[in-house]
């Protein structure tokens, strides 16, 4: 099977149109095209229905889809390995969500290379669940999940808690009587979603769900408002006095676990990151705190 076909096929499901994926692919409409009715051709069924606006996968193409991205993957994970230089010993390929990585993993990768300067580097942006199927094929060697992955085969541990703060625009806000601004709620997951239905019904009902902290402080930072946040993400801004803490706000974290594969062949590497990435925790921890 050519990989460029599957690679067409994968960018076509993601932007689910032919022009948008020839642009992205650097190729003409027509050539996408073509290479859609080859991978068709080989595999003897139609991969997408086509209608008038409205391009949608066949029954076939769904379950192709998961099996060509981990071709992809593989092939990718292979050529990279066979490529290290010799200078480069070691390989270990990274993942975690965009969460996981604007508020976690980024800060970490200076500090992992200091010490392992002989290793290679893959880090990927992935959704969960693209994050558990990628350590179940073993094309993945460590991800940072907020959820625990409940799979037999993947060893998971805990390897810290993220502390969120309410922090609003405004100064001076309690949250016994915060009131008149914009509440933004953040997706943190099922604990949290929890939590803050049993602490925060007295908070005014959001104006905005987002599950990117990027894009709720962006948007406070614009518009004003409150949300609960990583400290690690506002405490420049609330330094600088751009930012408060809500007084009286209930406290609330997110543990943040490190998951493997149980045989993965490079275990030792991996409890070795592993145990990096909590000395490093150890390091910044008092940062972390809000300042009086």
């Amino acid at each position: 099977m050519d990989t460029d076909l599957l690679k067409t096929f994968v960018e076509v499901c993601q932007t689910r149109h032919f022009g948008r994926a020839a642009e992205n692919l650097y190729l003409t409409q027509a050539a996408v095209s073509s290479r859609i009715r080859q991978l068709e051709s080989r595999i003897g069924v139609p991969v997408f229905t086509r209608l008038r606006n409205n391009l949608k996968l066949t029954p076939a193409g769904e379950r192709l889809l998961p099996h060509a991205q981990a071709v992809l993957t593989a092939w990718q994970r292979a050529y990279q390995e066979v490529a290290i230089s010799e200078n480069q010993r070691q390989q270990i390929a990274l993942g975690g969500s965009p969460n996981i990585w604007d508020l976690t993993l980024q800060n970490r990768l200076f500090d992992l290379k200091s010490h392992k300067p002989d290793m290679a580097v893959r880090a990927e942006v992935l959704s969960h669940n693209v994050v558990v199927r990628q350590l179940l094929e073993r094309t993945l060697d460590l991800a940072l999940v907020f959820d625990a992955p409940k799979v037999d085969e993947l060893h998971t541990t805990q390897l810290f808690q993220l502390p969120l703060a309410l922090v609003s625009t405004d100064a001076n806000q309690d949250f016994a009587s915060i009131k008149g601004m914009d509440y933004i709620m953040m997706d943190w997951g099922t604990l949290f979603n929890i939590q803050h239905a049993k602490q925060c019904a007295t908070l005014p009902i959001p104006s905005l769900h987002t599950n990117l902290a990027r894009v709720a402080l962006d948007y406070m930072l614009q518009a004003g408002g409150a949300a609960y946040l990583p400290l690690t993400l506002c405490q420049a801004y609330i330094d600088k006095g751009i930012l408060h803490l809500v007084e009286n706000a209930p406290e609330m974290h997110r543990d943040v676990f490190a998951s493997y594969h149980k045989e993965n062949s490079q275990q030792t590497l991996i409890e070795e990151v592993i145990n990096l990435f909590r000395q490093y925790d150890s390091q910044v921890a008092p940062s972390l705190q809000p300042t009086p």
